[in-house]
């Protein structure tokens, strides 16, 4: 059974930290990339940050540059997003998800994140 469960997410102050993990299981973690996307209420899913199968090479959305790192660890089957210096426009479910071009994708089923005093 396929599982990607979010962890981490909370209430945060502006300019404060949040680590998110993501924990795979039920296929081949190494195989995928892994991203992390974001829905504020009212808005579409955005994709915030990707990191590629074997890691190294990693994306960001411009709104997110230089305050969040997105990381994985293939030997726990699991992937990170730290967050930095956070924003109320931060605020949002986050969700990851396992990709790769032939199929099938995954999604995990979200972690709030609330920035705000």
């Amino acid at each position: 059974q396929v599982q990607l469960v979010e962890s981490g997410g909370g209430l945060v102050q502006p300019g404060g930290s949040l680590r998110l993990s993501c924990a795979a299981s039920g296929f081949i973690f190494s195989n995928y990339a892994m991203n992390w996307y974001r829905q504020a209420p009212g808005k579409e899913r955005e994709l915030v940050a990707a990191i590629l199968s074997a890691g190294g090479m990693t994306n960001y959305a411009d709104s997110v540059k230089g305050r969040f790192t997105i990381s994985r660890d293939n030997a726990k089957n699991t992937v990170y997003l730290q967050m930095n210096s956070l924003k109320p426009e931060d605020t949002a479910v986050y969700y990851c998800k396992a990709w790769r071009a032939a199929g099938p994708n995954y999604w995990g089923q979200g972690t709030q994140v609330t920035v705000s005093s």
